[in-house]
């Protein structure tokens, strides 16, 4: 689908949007909140769905690890009308944090729970430990250890096949990604949520922007919402999210409140994490709905996707880069 202009909201029914990984999120939920269901309920159901993917490295169950080999997971959820919110990070042996996040809010005076703390609180609701890293995520951090350097004691299979130390492409099989989905229902709720097993081979305990409320999403009732996906480090920052909503609140589009933010975002950026030309050289997107139903979004590079739900069904619409790749 070509990039689009700046949607305009369609009569009747809800609206939702999300990340590229997130159509099958924002279908589900858009059939819960028909059926009645809380729009919390239903976005946290929808992200579920990838949380239970093992096919999706980047979230839940499969999710890649960080450097120990271990999947710690993030998430964080945002009811607008309440503003309550919960998150856990660095859950460890339950796929769905973000179910969790959602107890954290509803069920405690916190905002959020990490660790082994989050896991207790996990436990005590009856949520099923189980190990999330899957013999294809496994496959996949292997191979990244065994070739990511060439000064350690880990060997990979091909590299009896030349002289020296056999190493990888560079950037292979590296994720930052992660999901996020926010909904606004006809009668003007809105909820959203986000969730991620975090950069890939991170060190342990690291934690990004998905479980930071303001970082990875927020939500305000009177204005909108924003959720994102990328460089977690960045989005903490600058509280990102927070800065699109609040930039809406004053007039901006959600397009143009996201490409402000990116702006934003890139004059504070590290020398190291830029290009030649001087420009930040990694992933970073936002996703972001008015209250009056106008939605969209922007990418720090190239051009990317979001989902939306239209009403009829959920498809995914082209995003503009700040910087071309």
């Amino acid at each position: 689908m070509p990039l689009e202009a700046e949607p305009v909201r369609l009569a009747g029914g809800p609206i939702l949007i999300g990340s590229a990984n997130a159509v099958r999120t924002c279908t589900k939920a858009a059939e819960l909140i028909a059926a009645g269901s809380h729009p919390l309920d239903a976005v946290v159901t929808g992200i579920n769905i990838v949380e239970d993917d093992p096919s999706d490295h980047s979230v839940g169950y499969g999710g890649l690890p960080n450097e120990d080999g271990v999947v710690q997971l993030d998430s964080c959820v945002m009811d607008g009308p309440t503003h309550r919110a919960g998150a856990v990070a660095a859950l460890e042996r339950v796929k769905n944090p973000s179910s969790v996040a959602l107890l954290v809010a509803r069920r405690t005076d916190h905002a959020l729970l990490v660790g082994e703390g989050a896991l207790r609180f996990a436990r005590a609701h009856g949520f099923q430990e189980q190990e999330l890293l899957t013999d294809e995520a496994r496959k996949i951090w292997l191979d990244w250890k065994e070739t990511h350097s060439d000064k350690d004691d880990w060997l990979h299979p091909e590299a009896d096949k030349e002289s020296s130390r056999w190493r990888r492409e560079e950037g292979k099989n590296w994720t930052t990604g992660t999901i996020t989905c926010m909904a606004l229902t006809e009668g003007g709720h809105m909820a959203g949520c986000t969730s991620t097993s975090g950069l890939s081979y991170k060190l342990s305990g690291r934690v990004g922007d998905s479980p930071i409320i303001g970082a990875g999403l927020y939500v305000d009732n009177e204005f909108g919402a924003c959720g994102s996906t990328g460089r977690g480090e960045a989005n903490i920052q600058n509280c990102s999210s927070f800065l699109v909503v609040e930039l809406m609140s004053r007039g901006m589009s959600p397009k143009e409140a996201c490409l402000e933010v990116l702006k934003r975002v890139a004059k504070h950026t590290e020398k190291r994490l830029r290009n030649k030309k001087g420009e930040p050289d990694y992933g970073l997107t936002f996703y972001a709905l008015r209250k009056d139903g106008q939605f969209g979004g922007a990418a720090m590079r190239g051009e990317t996707k979001m989902a939306v739900y239209d009403g009829k069904e959920c498809t995914t619409v082209g995003l503009e880069g700040l910087y071309k790749d």
